[in-house]
């Protein structure tokens, strides 16, 4: 077991006590004689009492248990390690239930992948066995919420399947209609690639794994490394979720026994037409034989042939899909502990617990972590301590197919949760390496404030430290974060570093962009196996042990700083959050969106001249003849005067209220807490973002043709980007009064702490 660095002497003298822990005792005590103004309460010594609990060892175990056959949603062994949460948790002190839902989940019956020309060939199938893990019980490869087909066409290589790829293609007159697409993962999100085929007019989607993104290029194959082996194969969800969420069947409300239900061909967020994950092992037998243009450039992949699109007769591919669409139960875990004065007001905590096929990386790394935390904070409650306020940890369930446990219970809580939840802290998998963290930028000084506390556990410095060395590291390297953020400015003066934005990809989604509650996401990496095993059968706990996190001594690690995280926000006056952190990023976020309308009017008018010209005629490629991209007129004028002016407010509401925040006095700072409950609430709109009402965070949301990928004040942005100038002008407005709306109430809080 890794050495637990907190471990140690507690004080000058020793406290002999019945019925309670001298060293938690003392935690008590200690936490009675802190100023009540302070922005984090939690003391050095219960922070000490709390990691004393903190066992690699423990989470060792737990991994291994519950990575022991497979955890895909409906499979007994997910429901299994539920019931073992379920008895843990009440174990350690905690009032807690297992919640169910039902929801539409497609368990694949059979899929069939044969190449039929220049010679037959069968594909697809389980992955090989490979290392010392057992692969019994794994389903085949698949992609959920596909459509069931059965389909046989000629295939056409995408690239990654993005929009500038299909415009690529159309340059060239190539057409995806009536065919298979190929295309590997990376670019954009999985979703989106079968997603842009079918309305290109694509009949199938094939999806597989570059070397060069995720192979033998990034290191030794598993198993004698980390890397993904020629036969492995990513799975993943095909869902729509861009357009909402969890269960197809009820969009916005709890996935109960008696919820009203769309049809399945009512669910706008299924694709129709079937798509498979395959190996690159299986893709290069197909690559291998296609014609037309060879694909040079950054088009091309890592496999060791040439890359031509294809699209003629030459190769010809069956492709079929069934599934059995019925409904599945869903098992969330959800344990409470009610806090003492403040029990209306909630710490809310969760991972998911579903995996694709064990899980042991993705997700259970980052569930045995919570584990920890539970099994922590109950042994500080039996010694005598509470927390202020109630504190509801949550093992999710189904968030693998589509954030489906999370949001299906956010739905059905969503007035109680908009009423008291005050804080979201999420983890997903977590490896070895440096911190990863992103949230509602209220909370980046909090992030930062417990970085500078928590030791790197291979290093000995504090995590905040290794970050900031990266950073510089990766500057000099030139692979660092992007300079517009001000990561590198921050790393080299010591200061807080700039957390990301919140997209969508894991179970923060639906308290942040459909409820409104400040959320954060944390976790560790960078020096891990680089994802090699994700979302495949050889996601193992001999993966991770070997070559993700070696005894768990960053899942330790990440312990104790959401541990930090909870037991701040969980005693403090106030949730710790700084206003100005999220004013700035606002501001910032607003010259990008004028920036990027600018120069896309540059770039349109720069096409007209070149066209002009005949510059793409000159300069085509008669190998691979190419046309002008097409001339979709120049954007116009786009007034952001209101939006700057809000941006303004905002910027003098909040630096006047953390200055008066620092200078009240505790009676005050009540008062100013009452004003402020569910300020971030005054960020939604009703009617959502265009096309998409579910998501209604005028700051944060996932990307229509980004996925995972966080579009800020994404109203407007996608509006320029995607050319929609009529909604970009709309939600200029919308932006502004929402910006408006959040600076008054800051507004007012400011006059109460004033007096």
């Amino acid at each position: 077991m890794a050495k637990d660095q907190y471990r140690g002497r507690s004080g000058a003298r020793r406290v002999r006590m019945s019925g309670r822990s001298a060293l938690a005792a003392m935690a008590i005590a200690l936490v009675a004689t802190q100023p009540l103004g302070a922005q984090t309460v939690g003391t050095t010594a219960t922070e000490k009492a709390f990691d004393a609990q903190i066992s690699s060892a423990d989470q060792l175990a737990w991994l291994k248990e519950m990575s022991s056959a497979p955890n895909h949603v409906g499979s007994p062994h997910d429901k299994a390690n539920a019931e073992m949460e379920l008895a843990l948790f009440k174990q350690w002190g905690w009032d807690a239930h297992i919640e169910t839902f039902k929801v539409l989940y497609p368990t694949p019956i059979s899929t069939t992948l044969e190449l039929l020309g220049p010679e037959r060939v069968t594909l697809g199938g389980q992955e090989p066995q490979l290392g010392p893990d057992k692969l019994d019980g794994a389903l085949p490869p698949y992609v959920a919420y596909q459509g069931d087909g059965d389909v046989t066409a000629p295939v056409v290589y995408v690239n990654y399947g993005m929009p500038d790829d299909y415009d690529s293609l159309a340059r060239r007159g190539i057409s995806v209609k009536g065919k298979i697409v190929i295309a590997r993962y990376g670019g954009g999100w999985r979703g989106l690639k079968p997603k842009l085929a079918q309305e290109h007019g694509a009949v199938g989607c094939l999806i597989y794994s570059d070397p060069g993104d995720d192979g033998y290029a990034r290191g030794d194959v598993y198993p004698k490394g980390g890397a993904r082996p020629e036969g492995g194969v990513q799975r993943g969800s095909v869902m729509d979720m861009t357009t909402y969420p969890g269960d197809p069947l009820t969009p916005g409300v709890g996935a109960t026994d008696n919820a009203k239900r769309l049809t399945r061909a009512e669910a706008k967020t299924i694709l129709k037409i079937p798509a498979l994950p395959i190996s690159y092992g299986d893709a290069v037998k197909i690559l291998a034989g296609l014609d037309g243009p060879v694909v040079t450039g950054r088009d091309r992949g890592g496999l060791p042939i040439p890359y031509h699109w294809g699209g003629s007769d030459a190769v010809k591919v069956h492709l079929a899909v069934k599934s059995d669409w019925s409904l599945k139960t869903l098992y969330d875990v959800i344990a409470v502990m009610k806090g003492s004065t403040r029990p209306d007001e909630w710490i809310v905590r969760g991972n998911h617990r579903d995996g694709w096929v064990f899980g042991a990386d993705d997700p259970l790394s980052g569930q045995v972590a919570l584990m920890s935390e539970a099994k922590a904070l109950g042994v500080l409650a039996k010694s005598g301590w509470r927390p202020d306020r109630t504190l509801v940890y949550a093992s999710w369930d189904g968030e693998e197919p589509g954030l489906l446990g999370s949001t299906e219970w956010a739905e059905t809580h969503a007035d109680e949760l908009q009423a008291k939840a005050v804080l979201y802290i999420n983890t997903d998998d977590t490896s070895r390496g440096f911190l990863g963290a992103e949230g509602s930028h209220t909370l980046q000084h909090f992030v930062n404030s417990i970085a500078r506390d928590v030791p790197d556990p291979q290093t000995g410095v504090s995590v905040y430290d290794r970050l900031r060395a990266s950073i510089r590291a990766g500057a000099y390297a030139g692979s660092g974060r992007d300079a517009g953020s001000g990561a590198l400015e921050a790393a080299k003066a010591g200061g807080d570093i700039p957390i990301g934005a919140l997209g969508s990809g894991s179970d923060y989604s639906s308290f942040i962009a459909h409820l409104g509650i400040p959320s954060v996401n944390l976790g560790f990496g960078g020096e891990g196996a680089g994802g090699g095993s994700y979302h495949s059968a050889y996601d193992t706990y001999y993966h991770v042990t070997n070559f993700d996190d070696p005894g768990l001594i960053y899942g330790a690690t990440l312990s104790k700083f959401v541990g930090r995280m909870v037991l701040r926000a969980a005693a403090a006056p106030r949730v710790p959050v700084r206003y100005s952190d999220m004013a700035a990023t606002v501001a910032r976020y607003v010259g990008e969106v004028k920036k990027l309308a600018a120069d896309q009017r540059d770039q349109d008018r720069a096409l007209k001249d070149l066209n002009r010209d005949d510059v793409f005629k000159l300069t085509s490629n008669p190998v691979d003849p190419t046309a002008a991209p097409d001339d979709k007129g120049v954007t116009p004028l786009i007034d952001m005067l209101a939006l700057e002016d809000a941006s303004d407010h905002l910027t003098r509401a909040s630096r006047a209220a953390d200055a008066a925040f620092e200078r009240a006095s505790p009676d005050k700072v009540a008062k100013a807490m009452a004003v402020l409950k569910g300020v971030d609430q005054l960020l939604l709109d009703k009617d959502g973002l265009p096309g998409r009402p579910w998501y209604r965070n005028l700051i944060y949301a996932p990307g229509t043709l980004t996925g995972y990928g966080a579009k800020t004040l994404p109203g407007i942005r996608e509006g320029i980007e995607q050319r929609h100038f009529d909604d970009a002008k709309e939600y200029v407005a919308k932006t502004a009064a929402a910006l408006n709306r959040y600076a008054d109430r800051l507004d007012a809080a400011v006059k109460l702490l004033k007096g």
